[in-house]
């Protein structure tokens, strides 16, 4: 068997001693009771290590932990781990020493069945990688001896000089000793700001890290040269816990494996199999008795239950435990929900002004009132028969409580909310900027992904051998063509795929509403409307939620057959992928009722069919307003309260029971075992991974685009994701501290491709908003009769105006009604909603003049709102700056008072050398005066002065 000359650096005698030790421990048949009772009485080892968080030697942090299968057999497992606990000297407590274990599993390889091929060559892969990572100063520990069969861990601590080395290549910006006073605000704004701080304190949370600072200290990159300028009194905690892993995460990255002829680090070896999971380990437990005090615990009680809704989130806290990438989602996130309050104000405002007034809305009243007699043409052919306008009274009403001249101020409203929304978030990431030391910083170029590795390995390796060339080689797009061309041609297909599923539900519209219509009961008849909608609407959220699903697992998909070189590029594409998908998915239908539905009816007579049987279905008297607001809240509340809320907690809680289950199923009923209590390390095992802040994101912004974008039909939509939001934060944060391992902290000063995606949807609302108020409402229509039609100056008659005539002896054959006696009269004349002339004019049904008046209105005011809608959110964009005065001020400042430290500091050693010259000097002139009598030592004199400089 291969044995790593790393781990082979104990005498032979110690090994031989613990392994004879071993063997005759199962010869003589130990006694595991009496074991029992021994340990009992001695002190236990993993209360000193504090249950994993610590070495066995009780000093040394565990910063980081690499998890791996292995196959042992079952016979003497327990026993050949015992003295291993018991006895100082396995446990190595120095770095030249060799893993825990690994002399005992070496030599009682003999005993074990042989291993298949793909054990061993992983064995030695972690073999020589643990090697190559104590070259690279790493102090490693293994443990096998787990309550969880065949998984061990790797215990990885990274000392001081490590810590230095790394934090100065990482160009980690650290508190320095010198200490500055912030500028504080004066005179009226003082009071203000002292005012406002005694009004929050309620909610503010109770962490060291939230309250106001007036000093901060001044960071500088680390250097191993300049330590003397930072404060190193207790160099166990100038590195946080935060920081140490992230440096143990990049020389794990940079560490490379060569056994399988190219450099593999831990991403390589993770995608390889050769470990099973590499995570660094909570602060310690969050519930319990007896717990100690830590930063997770503290996160559990002030930021991740659901009694502390109401207040603000320690978000440097949370950048504390979790970095800056997670602590800028959790900002973000809180600010997206305080922006939503004035919102949510407005629109509940717009709503309750359509409450008042829907009374006084004439064109409601006349088409409530009965005495108008308004005979309407059928809905559907043969089976549906005329109807009384006066039957949709509801439907009118109701509509009225969403298209109202305030709409189009709440329109107008949220575009320059969306803006300021914008605005105020990069001034907040300049302010955490500044607080957080990021000033400054500039993302480098991460490291090849495993798979871009494996892809130039087999490319090489091609070349090689038909061209006997070893030049470095990289993918190039004639590489990935095949995976550009199939990425497009899925992309195409999954958008036909929704616009197929749209179509098949606009079918299954048209269908039931004919098969309801067949009723012979007059209650069936007049739901027909509302059944169809709400069954429509509910399927179209099934199958939202379901593509949802598997859009993000094909955009996953069509993302790693491209290869991208990092994960940065990796999570923009596959970003861009998940949410052109999802945006698909979840507006088409909502596109549809805004824009489609009812546009290409055609008109009795001459209806437009699908398949030569299904007349196309038209919007209510009162406008497709209303089924536009129906469709838009039933999706939104449907995806927020199952997709986003249910699922988050289910599916975690059911992978957890899942895995519970497999442990206990392979757990051993070895009392001593079962007693004991867990590691840290195995508690976080049985966490779920980390998978990204992408599905977080993706989430927030489809509920950005639906609070915005058709916000004119539904003003009550920020008020709906207010309410979400304040329990997504709670539940997100209860899943990362509670359910989640611990994330490896990554550094971020903005929240990347997403800024530029709301910002997009942002523009975008402008114009749908537009649109929806010109072309889907009766804004337009109404103006119009007002100022151009109407006789007396009011809207009486409106109602009628956008009503045509119908001869029902024009209807075509087999598509008058069955039966035309159905209303208790007979019927010359229906009316339908259009803009065309009347059967006794000359050019009969052709479009009138009045339509093309409307729908001139109706593009002018599109053109005007969004110029001008526009105009302003630029306006707003330049007259608030991204940078605060203040922080920039602090920013210039922290500049000069570094350099005046490095001035300083120069003088000094500029004075140090002065001083040591005129020491020099004088020491010179003093042996040049010596007496006589002191002659003959003169060259020992002189030489004793020029020393001292040196001695110095």
């Amino acid at each position: 068997m291969r044995v790593n000359k790393k781990y082979s650096c104990l005498p032979a005698e110690e090994k031989g001693i613990h392994i004879i030790n071993i063997r005759a421990i199962e010869d003589i048949g130990y006694d595991q009771h009496e074991s029992t009772l021994l340990n009992s009485l001695s002190k236990n080892p993993d209360a000193d290590c504090k249950y994993g968080l610590y070495f066995r030697d009780g000093k040394r942090k565990v910063d980081y932990i690499l998890v791996y299968h292995y196959k042992k057999s079952s016979a003497g497992r327990t026993l050949a781990r015992r003295p291993q606990q018991n006895d100082a000297s396995v446990r190595s407590t120095r770095q030249d020493q060799p893993l825990p274990g690994k002399g005992v599993q070496l030599e009682m390889g003999d005993t074990e069945p042989h291993m298949d091929y793909h054990e061993d060559d992983k064995r030695f892969r972690r073999e020589e990688y643990e090697g190559n990572l104590v070259e690279a100063g790493l102090e490693l520990e293994r443990d096998e001896d787990t309550k969880i069969h065949g998984i061990g861990f790797v215990k990885i601590h990274a000392p001081w000089n490590v810590l230095c080395r790394e934090a100065e290549f990482l160009k980690l910006k650290m508190p320095t000793k010198k200490m500055y006073q912030i500028n504080q605000t004066h005179g009226l704004l003082k009071k203000i700001n002292s005012v406002i701080q005694k009004i929050t304190e309620p909610i503010q949370p109770k962490v060291a890290e939230h309250k106001p600072q007036t000093v901060k200290r001044l960071s500088y990159p680390f250097s191993r040269e300049k330590q003397h300028l930072f404060d190193l009194s207790d160099k166990d905690s100038f590195f946080d816990s935060k920081t140490r892993s992230t440096i143990v995460y990049e020389i794990l990255k940079r560490t490379t494996c060569t056994k399988a002829k190219y450099s593999m680090g831990i991403t390589s070896l993770l995608a390889n199999g050769v470990y099973s999971a590499a995570y660094p380990l909570h602060d310690g437990d969050y519930e319990g008795e007896n717990v100690e005090p830590n930063d997770r615990k503290l996160l559990c009680e002030e930021w991740a239950s659901y009694g502390v809704f109401y207040k603000y989130q320690p978000i440097d806290l949370v950048r504390k435990y979790f970095g800056e990438k997670i602590g800028l989602y959790f900002a973000w996130l809180g600010v997206y929900t305080q922006m939503l309050i004035p919102a949510s104000i407005v629109g509940i405002i717009v709503f309750l002004y359509g409450c008042a007034t829907v009374d006084e809305n004439i064109p409601s009243m006349e088409m409530c009132d009965q005495r108008n007699n308004i005979t309407m043409c059928p809905l559907c052919d043969k089976t549906c028969s005329y109807w009384k306008m006066s039957s949709a009274c509801a439907t009118a009403r109701a509509s009225h409580l969403f298209d109202n001249p305030a709409t189009v101020f709440f329109s107008v409203f949220m575009a320059l909310w969306a803006a300021t929304f914008m605005e105020h978030w990069k001034r907040k990431q300049m302010r955490l900027n500044y607080r957080w030391d990021l000033t400054g910083f500039e993302e480098e170029e991460d490291h090849p992904r495993a798979e871009y590795e494996a892809k130039v390995l087999e490319k090489s390796l091609r070349k090689e051998h038909k061209h006997k060339e070893t030049d470095k080689e990289k993918l190039t797009w004639k590489d990935r063509f095949p995976a550009y061309l199939t990425n497009f041609v899925g992309i195409i297909f999954m958008v036909g795929l929704t616009f197929a599923i749209v179509f098949g539900v606009i079918i299954y519209r048209i269908s039931t509403a004919a098969a309801l219509a067949i009723s012979s009961t007059p209650s069936g008849r007049s739901s027909v409307r509302v059944t169809v909608t709400a069954t429509a609407v509910i399927i179209n959220l099934v199958v939202i939620i379901i593509l949802d699903e598997v859009y993000g697992c094909i955009a996953r998909w069509l993302t790693q057959i491209e290869v991208p070189k990092t994960d940065k590029n990796f999570e923009e594409r596959l970003i861009f992928k998940a949410f052109l998908l999802k945006f698909v998915n979840a507006y088409t239908p909502i596109f549809y009722v805004a824009f489609f539905k009812g546009r290409f009816v055609g008109r009795p007579g001459d209806y437009v069919y699908i398949f030569h049987s299904f007349r196309m279905e038209e919007c209510a008297p009162g406008g497709c307003l209303m089924e536009l607001c129906i469709q838009l809240s039933i999706i939104m509340l449907g995806k927020q309260l199952i997709q986003n809320n249910l699922f988050e907690i289910g599916i975690p809680k059911m992978k957890k029971f899942i895995r519970y289950l497999k442990l206990k199923r392979r757990r051993s009923l070895d009392h001593e075992e079962h007693m004991k209590k867990k590691q840290r390390y195995e508690v976080d095992y049985n966490l779920e991974p980390f998978a990204g802040l992408t599905p977080e994101y993706m989430e927030m912004i489809i509920q950005f685009g639906f609070v915005t974008l058709f916000v004119a039909s539904f003003p009550l939509a920020p008020l709906f994701a207010l309410l979400n939001n304040i329990i997504e934060i709670r539940l997100d944060a209860k899943k990362f501290v509670t359910e989640l391992r611990r994330p490896v902290a990554v550094r971020a000063k903005d929240i990347g491709i997403w800024y530029n995606i709301l910002r997009g949807i942002g523009k975008l609302a402008v114009i749908i908003n537009a649109f929806v108020i010109s072309f889907t409402s009766d804004f337009i229509p109404r103006l119009v009769y007002l100022y151009m039609y109407s006789e007396n100056g009011t809207m009486h008659g409106f109602v009628n105006h956008t009503l045509s005539s119908f001869n029902v002896s024009d209807f075509q054959a087999g598509t008058a009604p069955n039966d035309p006696l159905d209303l208790g009269y007979e019927v010359q004349i229906c009316r339908y909603k259009d803009y065309r002339e009347p059967p006794w004019s000359e050019n009969k049904y052709d479009i009138s003049k009045d339509f093309w008046a409307v729908l001139a209105a109706r593009l002018a005011f599109v053109i005007v709102f969004q110029n001008l809608v526009m105009f302003m959110s630029e306006f707003v964009d330049w007259i608030i700056p991204d940078i605060p005065k203040d922080i920039s001020q602090q920013i210039h400042k922290e500049k000069v008072l570094m350099v005046e430290v490095f001035m300083r500091e120069e003088q000094g050693k500029l004075q140090m050398l002065e001083t040591w010259k005129d020491k020099d000097k004088r020491k010179g002139e003093n042996c040049n005066n010596h007496s006589p009598r002191l002659s003959r030592s003169r060259s020992g004199s002189l030489s004793s002065c020029h020393s001292y400089p040196l001695d110095v």
